[in-house]
């Protein structure tokens, strides 16, 4: 796990080794152990690395690498779970190899297999390849989007890096808000890709690659998509979970490969144990297990449960109690490595873990991200599928007219009271086309955002060949409509959560869930892995029946009865609780104060602040519970705070 950078000039004696330098140096935390630089003797192309040693700890797997002839310059960030296999592909056909890195197998098989080299990848990364011969940059972002890359292209350069901060340490990168991915983030809590909060900035979207020549515009294309390979899965049941859990055993195996100590990050719920338990099958040591709760909101905590699955496998276990002084002193970090607004109050506890686990000695940790979304693990998945049952199939089988007429009907009975208004605005939403679903975590939409929203409505991406036209007007509905439309068509048979979770893998889980991890870990000199979401099993769980998702009401059905024996039947059948924090607690104390008057003293203007005071007064006056609207609402004014007005937090 690294932090990369580099920069394609179309003008000769444009990249300095100062600049490279600069920009890979404010990701020291991503590569604390190595660090290189790399021009061409034309100072038209620069590459520059930070190193965190997990394979090959010697100097052979430093980088930026080059091949023998010097022909190809690389620079990644990831992990190739299959490199052993591919470099023996690679040696029958005459390749030679200097190390034992994944790194080195990357560039023999960009030089035997081009752009295929990607389809045979198994594993996360982030990489971009210098072809002298072809003049041209290749990056590359993996299947899932576990590893990011952002890019500007202003001015005749094209700059690249693992974090926006690096792109930033070059004085010519503006640093203006893009009022468009504001709007979007305040819905979605992160901008959609490859929008970023910055209008100058952007970020690669998972599964695509970008070829850049010198002093032309970069040419971006998706290389995998998660409905690319349908399955054919057995009717049984019992069939059925038997292969998830023979694919699932397997990805953590392959999630094992390390010279570095390596653990897990433990709730106690089904996804961290099962990680627990077939790691445990694979070791002959005891699992180093790590998990994080509260002082004084214990009823947020989970310790107990990862207590007994610590002593059930006999884990090496390691907590650590936070309150809300502690995620109040962390503030200012938070903000500086999220880059740009994250609005997932799981970054706190997220970064206590890992500090956690680095102080302990463990560099890589394995986590449970995906799994709820590929089986249904939360009610806000359940719920829209209640709602398409009870409402959309029905109002969508009416004519158009008597559509209309159904919801105006409802919107009469919403004077009735705020049960029915809900029931209103979503019959009036499915009367009018939109989806149902917009993502696992949707904050402010509607209404409520109209009212929230101070500022004008103009301005657009600057490079509007790089960004969906429906990203670029003040419509979040147009965004999930973007990403659904071209699935629908091409997958007809596909049933209504197959739909959801399409939507999950292209957007909130790339974006939201897995740029929270790596962003947070990573700031800790820590390496996550997400077994969950090998691709493999992600395309086995595109193609599971709803019946085998949700049975009796019950999310992931066919997990829970995979692991019946292997974890006690107590952790499977416990209600699910979701990893958090005390945020409705800690607005109503000394943290609330603050972040009223944060916010009601913004330089950014975006929000209206009669509806920020009304958010405050109701929230504390327990009549409402605001806490995310109002953690979306400071996370992006802290932002703005340190990075575009440059002032401390």
């Amino acid at each position: 796990m690294c932090g990369i950078a580099g920069i394609v000039s179309g003008v000769p004696d444009r990249v300095d080794e100062a600049r490279l330098v600069r920009m890979r140096d404010t990701m020291t935390h991503r590569g604390p152990d190595a660090s290189g630089v790399w021009h061409d003797e034309a100072r038209r192309v620069g590459l520059a690395h930070r190193r965190l040693s997990i394979i090959d700890l010697s100097p052979a797997g430093a980088q930026p690498m080059a091949t023998a002839d010097g022909d190809l310059h690389l620079v990644y960030n990831g992990e190739i779970y299959n490199h052993v296999e591919l470099r023996r592909e690679l040696e029958s056909a005459g390749h030679r190899f200097r190390s034992r890195s994944d790194t080195e197998v990357l560039l023999h098989g960009y030089r035997e297999w081009g752009e295929g080299l990607l389809d045979r990848l198994q594993g996360m990364f982030a990489f971009a390849i210098w072809d002298r011969e072809r003049e041209r940059l290749f990056i590359a972002r993996d299947r899932i989007g576990i590893k990011p890359v952002y890019f500007s292209n202003e001015a005749g350069q094209f700059l690249f890096a693992s974090e926006i901060k690096a792109i930033l340490a070059d004085p010519a990168i503006s640093r203006e808000l893009d009022p468009v991915s504001a709007w979007h983030y305040l819905t979605f809590f992160v901008p959609p890709a490859p929008l970023t909060m910055f209008r100058s900035i952007y970020k690669l979207p998972a599964g695509h690659k970008m070829i850049v020549h010198p002093g032309k515009e970069p040419e971006l294309s998706r290389w995998w998509d998660p409905s690319d390979e349908p399955l054919d899965l057995p009717d049984d049941d019992t069939a059925c979970a038997e292969q998830l859990l023979e694919l699932l055993d397997r990805s953590i195996e392959r999630r094992m490969m390390s010279d570095v100590p390596f653990g897990v990050f433990l709730s106690g719920g089904v996804d961290s144990s099962t990680n627990v338990a077939l790691m445990s099958r694979h070791m002959s040591r005891p699992v180093s297990t790590f998990s994080v709760g509260f002082k004084e909101h214990e009823q947020y905590n989970e310790l107990d449960y990862a207590r007994k699955v610590s002593r059930r496998f006999g884990t090496d276990h390691h907590e650590v109690l936070i309150d809300e002084n502690d995620m109040l002193d962390y503030l200012p970090q938070m903000v500086h490595h999220q880059d740009e607004p994250i609005a997932d109050w799981v970054c706190v506890p997220l970064h206590f873990v890992s500090k956690l686990a680095r102080d302990q000695g463990v560099i890589v940790v394995q986590v449970g991200e995906g799994a709820d979304e590929l089986l249904c693990g939360y009610d806000h998945f359940r719920i829209p599928l209640d709602q398409e049952r009870r409402y959309g199939r029905p109002l969508r089988a009416l004519p158009g007219p008597f559509r209309s007429g159904v919801a105006g009907l409802f919107r009469a009975a919403g004077r009735f009271g705020d049960r029915w208004q809900r029931r209103a605005d979503l019959v009036s939403r499915i009367a009018d086309g939109e989806e149902i679903f917009w993502g696992g975590a949707i904050c402010w939409r509607g209404e409520m955002k109209e009212r929230i929203w101070g500022a004008s409505r103009n301005g657009r991406p600057p490079n509007a060949a790089l960004v969906p036209e429906a990203y670029t007007d003040y419509d979040s509905g147009a965004v999930v409509r973007e990403i659904l439309s071209p699935f629908r068509r091409e997958n007809q048979r596909a049933d209504f959560y197959q739909n959801m979770l399409y939507l999950e893998l292209r957007f909130r889980l790339p974006e939201l869930l897995l740029m929270r991890v790596d962003k947070i870990a990573m700031s800790s000199s820590v390496e996550a892995r997400v077994p969950f979401l090998d691709h493999e099993l992600v395309q086995f769980c595109m193609n599971v029946p709803m019946r085998m998702r949700l049975r009796g009401g019950v999310g992931k059905y066919l997990l829970k009865k995979a692991v019946r024996g292997l974890l006690p039947d107590e952790v499977i059948d416990r209600t699910k609780m979701g990893f958090g924090a005390p945020m409705r607690e800690w607005l109503c104390g000394p943290f609330g104060r603050f972040a009223r008057d944060r916010l009601l003293n913004n330089r950014h203007g975006l929000f209206d602040s009669g509806t920020m005071q009304s958010l405050f007064d109701e929230h504390v006056a327990g009549q409402a519970n605001w806490s995310a609207h109002i953690w979306t609402l400071l996370n992006l004014t802290l932002w703005h705070e340190h990075w575009i007005e440059r002032r401390p937090v």
